[in-house]
């Protein structure tokens, strides 16, 4: 039997597998989580919207019907090409016929990784929550806080990046100060936050949304009380705020969504890798020199015919090369020769908080905002969650915070999270 290894549970690697279900392969399926990851709504985690439990989904019982597949909990520490096996952490080899690797990405500092101190990046269920402990302590610190100024830091946050991840987390955060905390406190008064996105390019969401919706996202979140800095690059990075060439941002909580790196494994292999550390890949998605690897999703870099860039890291190109990367090895295995893979944009989305949004699909071509585009992307991403209760929760979550205002998920967990106040409020009146 044709032993097919996976690295990675997340869109690309979980789809690898299932579409190979009927194949004549033994699929194993690695992942250093034991849940499937609904990463375009990881945001909701961190602004208080819905719990983890809503957007994550286990891997065993996702593929529980699936007779052929094997799901382990593990990392890759080693993949030896040559002799064609994966070497996990914990010392256990699986031998392999044809390997896929679909790790994702993590947060990338661009070669500031002592920012990563003050900054918080957002990429798994673990950051979020530390995102949500943060902002909500911050509130919880500046309701103590007898001094002016050092409340004021308290409750000022930047975002760097505007790109759809962080016009979402400043659109949901200025929402959850202004609207849902509004009347939670008796000190302070919530809608004084001010939430600062920084973005080094001249517009938000450059990556691939028109002109016209930026201008667009960037009016609804000035709307929502947001600041907008656009051509504005960060010098540095510290338990202050953040610093650029024109001002000091102080600010006692710092998000960071302005890019992302392959992960480790990527290295492993001994490839030929970006400058981002993914790894580059054939038209078909295979290793050069090793058809039977193949690379796809966030930690790949596949340039499109007559393309001059790699294709997004987004959740769309991960499913689309999953099933392209599955129909190959089948066909391979029948005698089939390999085709190319040809990526069909099927259109980008960004949410910018309570009944607004920016979406443009069939490339480019339709262009919506507004309440329009936030229905669209609302019943959009509930269609792709994994799981019959995950969607009606989610689905209920949206409308009970919708009609009432409020979001239910605003837990401070962690034993002693109140333990920081003190050093919150040290920080902030320095």
């Amino acid at each position: 039997m044709t032993r097919v290894v996976v690295v990675g549970g997340g869109f690309g690697g979980l789809r690898v597998t299932t579409a190979l279900r009927r194949a004549p392969v033994e699929v194993t399926l690695v992942d250093r989580s034991n849940h499937h990851l609904f990463q375009p709504l990881l945001y909701q985690i961190a602004m208080a919207g819905l719990s983890p439990a809503d957007i994550a989904y286990p891997l065993r019982s996702a593929l529980r019907a699936q007779q052929n597949a094997t799901v382990l909990l593990g990392e890759v520490a080693r993949v030896e090409l040559e002799r064609r096996v994966v070497e996990l952490s914990d010392g256990e080899r699986l031998a392999y016929d044809y390997l896929v690797i679909a790790a994702g990405a993590k947060t990338n500092f661009f070669g500031h990784d002592e920012w990563s101190g003050a900054a918080l990046g957002l990429k798994s269920i673990d950051d979020a929550i530390e995102i949500r402990r943060r902002v909500l302590l911050a509130f919880e610190a500046a309701e103590r806080e007898p001094d002016p100024e050092a409340r004021k830091r308290l409750l000022t946050f930047a975002v760097i990046g505007g790109g759809p991840t962080g016009v979402e987390i400043a659109g949901a955060l200025a929402e959850l100060a202004r609207t849902v905390m509004r009347r939670d406190f008796r000190h302070i008064d919530p809608s004084m936050t001010r939430v600062v996105l920084i973005e080094m390019q001249g517009r938000l969401l450059s990556g691939g949304f028109a002109p016209k919706l930026s201008d667009e996202a960037r009016r609804e979140l000035e709307e929502l009380g947001v600041e907008v800095r656009l051509d504005t690059a960060v010098e540095r990075i510290d338990d202050r705020g953040v610093s650029t060439a024109t001002e000091t941002i102080e600010a006692a909580t710092v998000l960071w969504t302005a890019g992302v790196r392959a992960r480790s494994v990527s290295s492993a292999l001994g490839v030929e890798l970006d400058r981002a550390g993914r790894i580059r890949v054939e038209a078909d998605c295979s290793v050069p020199d090793h058809p039977e690897v193949f690379a796809i999703g966030d930690i790949a870099c596949f340039v499109p015919d007559g393309g001059h860039a790699p294709l997004p890291g987004v959740a769309q190109v991960a499913l689309q090369q999953g099933r392209f990367v599955a129909r190959t090895i089948a066909a391979e295995l029948r005698g089939a020769p390999r085709a190319r893979f040809r990526y069909l944009d099927k259109g980008m989305m960004a949410t910018i908080g309570r009944s607004r949004a920016v979406a443009q699909t069939w490339r480019g071509r339709v262009r919506l905002g507004g309440f329009v585009a936030w229905i669209a992307w609302l019943f959009i991403h509930i269609w792709y969650l994994i799981g019959f209760r995950n969607r009606v929760a989610v689905l209920a979550n949206w409308a009970w915070a919708y009609f009432t205002y409020r979001r239910g998920a605003r837990l401070i967990t962690g034993e002693g999270a109140w333990r920081r106040l003190p050093e919150l409020a040290a920080r902030a009146r320095t």
